[in-house]
């Protein structure tokens, strides 16, 4: 099995945000599941603390899209990604699932 982890901001896919298009081709290939978490504060490449302050909290600064699947499954859905994705993180990781619910 394979942790298919997208780092991704704020951006918009077709007047969209592009996690909910990440989310629907995730569905549309089939694969097991796949969650989106939102980031309340964090840096990256620019080295810049982003965060929202207290007050606008709740909106966060991006947001972080696990999907989990065979290896091929994962590998074959990172070409799906290609024309959303112009910036962000994307990590695999080998993981090993101990039990389903």
């Amino acid at each position: 099995m394979l942790r298919l982890t997208i780092f991704v901001g704020r951006e918009l896919w077709h007047h969209r945000p592009v996690v909910h298009e990440i989310v629907r081709r995730a569905h549309r290939a089939g694969l097991a599941g796949t969650s989106v978490f939102p980031s309340i504060e964090g840096f990256g490449r620019s080295a810049r603390i982003h965060d929202l302050g207290r007050l606008r909290l709740a909106e966060g600064t991006g947001y972080l899209v696990v999907v989990v699947d065979t290896e091929d499954r994962v590998r074959a859905f990172l070409l799906d990604l290609d024309e959303l994705l112009t910036d962000g993180l994307v990590t695999l990781e080998p993981v090993e699932v101990i039990g389903r619910r």
